[in-house]
């Protein structure tokens, strides 16, 4: 497994890192982040959603669990399984892993034992009070390319 940790100074360079790794996203991609609450999840997805092209406005899916974007250059599939428990099974969570989309899952851990080996996990914590620390993990090749070239732009996303 390959790990790549960026620090960011405040939102808008999480959301250019975020941008930046939209911009190397292909179908199929799944994403998985973890954080706390407040940590910068949302803000990332933004970010990403931004980096696919995605104008329409972008916030937590809490209480519908999946909300689905088709304007981008890609499709992009925002899950935030917190409030889920035993209810995934009945969502057919792996018709969106396996679509032409990009799956962005917020507290995937709550459905560790449905997501997929290959993935790349995405850790933000805070580091000051706007400040984070983001960990990329990349379990299985593609991811551990995506994380290569990532690691080829400065810690801004440029």
């Amino acid at each position: 497994m390959k790990t790549l940790q960026w620090r960011t100074k405040n939102p808008e360079e999480t959301k250019a890192v975020a941008k930046l790794a939209a911009s190397l996203a292909k179908p199929g991609d799944i994403l998985t982040l973890e954080g706390d609450l407040g940590a910068g999840k949302t803000t990332f997805t933004k970010g990403f959603a931004e980096g696919l092209g995605i104008t329409r406005v972008v916030n937590s899916p809490t209480f519908t669990i999946i909300k689905e974007y088709h304007d981008g250059s890609l499709p992009l599939y925002h899950m935030d399984v917190y409030r889920m428990e035993d209810e995934s099974e009945d969502l057919g969570l792996e018709e969106y892993f396996e679509g032409q989309g990009v799956c962005l899952i917020e507290w995937a851990h709550l459905i560790q034992d449905q997501l997929p080996a290959e993935r790349l996990q995405i850790v933000i914590t805070r580091a000051g009070d706007e400040a984070r620390d983001i960990t990329f993990t990349a379990c299985g090749t593609r991811y551990e390319t995506l994380c290569e070239e990532i690691n080829k732009h400065d810690n801004t996303g440029n």
